[in-house]
């Protein structure tokens, strides 16, 4: 016995019993900071202040071998406790000691250095990960050389069965953003139109010109070589304040005339005459036209929406890889995308969705099968064609007659209204 009352026998107790418990205090620290570190959310830490985030955002740059020091730490720490745990107990109770020892630290590992700390970081990810990243940067740090070695053997072995280990097969970010919005509106936590707006906006840089353009068979154009009097009423008469004008046939555009811009040469020209209306004869479209501006049919949206701001622009024609006129996109048209139809007071009216009382819907074929979607919350494919009659024809590998009716995907398509070579009225009913 030594001067402060404590035997060897005592001392080989308590020494072996607190070493344990400092161990299980590293576990759970470890165990904590895994989770912390894992669950917490990027966008939050950045705008948190602090060293503590800044550590935490460049711990994550990593995931992998942030995860192999964190684990590498937390298996040595528990190990080494289970050992002394096993060699304690065995001083203690003999052959017994095995068994409570397993036991005793099984319970203790599962609630204290698990359970509980990883129920702290859920509830608290971004402040926990704040608080331990510095130190965790420490261990990664130290225990680099190992855990670069660990990561070798395991990238090497889940390549002998085949498995990608590139990092560029990881989740991108805007896919990660987008299947955070669908679970939470599932969830209930986002309203369905706030959904479709977010989740329209991240699909910009997926979608083209030509998916959302207006087709050339339904744009208004002018004809350049009309007398001044019936270009004048046409622009007069149209809802629209820019319009393509062509010479000779529809497909040579050769500029895009601007209402306003119009009057003001009208009314220059009938002012500063003395003829008056009579004045409109000398009067040439040529002379007040803008200068077409071509964007081919692959662009994105994302893109193009750029090129009309940096432009200052609204109004695009588009063409094909052949350079022949498919129709024009506009700046309202990718808007309409995100926050669906614009309309004001010189809009023409567009037939939409007619609900029947059978359940089932009866649309105009022209319609896009996007904005059909959103208007039931259905999932028709898009991939193949961009409105509902062009899935059809897509579906059916010919133009079906009236009557005619096709089953796909959970979906019964009938054919009601053919009108020449074009589908102008389906009737839709979800089967699935």
């Amino acid at each position: 016995m030594d001067e402060t009352g404590l035997s060897l026998t005592d001392i080989a107790i308590w020494l072996p019993a607190v070493a344990i418990l400092i161990l299980l205090l590293f576990s759970a620290f470890f165990s904590g900071s895994e989770t912390a570190l894992t669950a917490a959310n990027r966008a939050k830490l950045h705008g948190m202040d602090g060293a503590g985030a800044k550590r935490a955002l460049d711990l994550k740059e990593d995931n992998e071998r942030l995860i192999g020091g964190i684990l590498l730490g937390n298996n040595l720490a528990n190990i080494l406790a289970t050992s002394l745990a096993t060699a304690l107990f065995t001083r203690l109770l003999g052959e017994n000691g095995v068994a409570a020892a397993t036991l005793v630290m099984t319970a203790l590992v599962l609630i204290f250095a698990e359970v509980l700390p990883k129920t702290y970081a859920i509830i608290n990810p971004e402040r926990m990960a704040g608080f331990v990243a510095i130190p965790i940067g420490v261990v990664v740090r130290v225990l680099a050389p190992v855990v670069n070695f660990v990561r070798f053997i395991v990238r090497q072995t889940l390549r002998l069965f085949g498995v990608p280990t590139d990092p560029e097969a990881q989740i991108m970010a805007h896919d990660e953003i987008a299947e955070a919005i669908t679970l939470h509106a599932s969830e209930g936590g986002v309203e369905k139109d706030d959904r479709d707006r977010l989740l329209a906006a991240l699909d910009l840089r997926i979608r083209t010109v030509e998916e959302v353009m207006i087709h050339r068979r339904n744009i208004e154009m002018i004809d350049a070589d009309l007398p001044p009097e019936e270009i004048l009423t046409a622009c007069l008469r149209s809802p629209h304040t820019r319009i393509p004008v062509f010479r000779d046939e529809p497909e040579n555009i050769v500029g895009v005339i601007h209402a306003k811009d119009l009057l003001r040469a009208v009314d220059k020209l009938v002012r500063g005459t003395s003829g008056g209306l009579a004045a409109l004869a000398e009067f040439d479209v040529m002379d007040v036209v803008m200068e077409p501006w071509f964007v081919p049919d692959a662009t994105t949206l994302d893109d193009q929406m750029r090129a009309f701001l940096l432009r200052h622009s609204h109004f695009a024609l588009v063409v094909d890889e052949y350079g022949a006129l498919q129709g024009l996109v506009t700046l309202e048209d990718i808007l309409e995308e995100i926050v669906g139809d614009i309309t004001d007071e010189t809009d023409v009216e567009v037939e939409g969705i007619e609900r029947m009382a059978d359940g089932s819907i009866l649309v105009d074929g022209k319609m896009s099968i996007r904005d059909l979607n959103r208007a039931t919350d259905w999932a028709l494919p898009d991939d193949e064609a961009n409105t509902v009659a062009g899935l059809v024809i897509h579906v059916a590998q010919t133009i079906p007659t009236t009557g005619q009716v096709f089953s796909f995907d959970g979906f019964r398509i009938e054919v009601v209204e053919r009108e020449r070579n074009r589908l102008h009225k389906l009737r839709i009913r979800e089967t699935g």
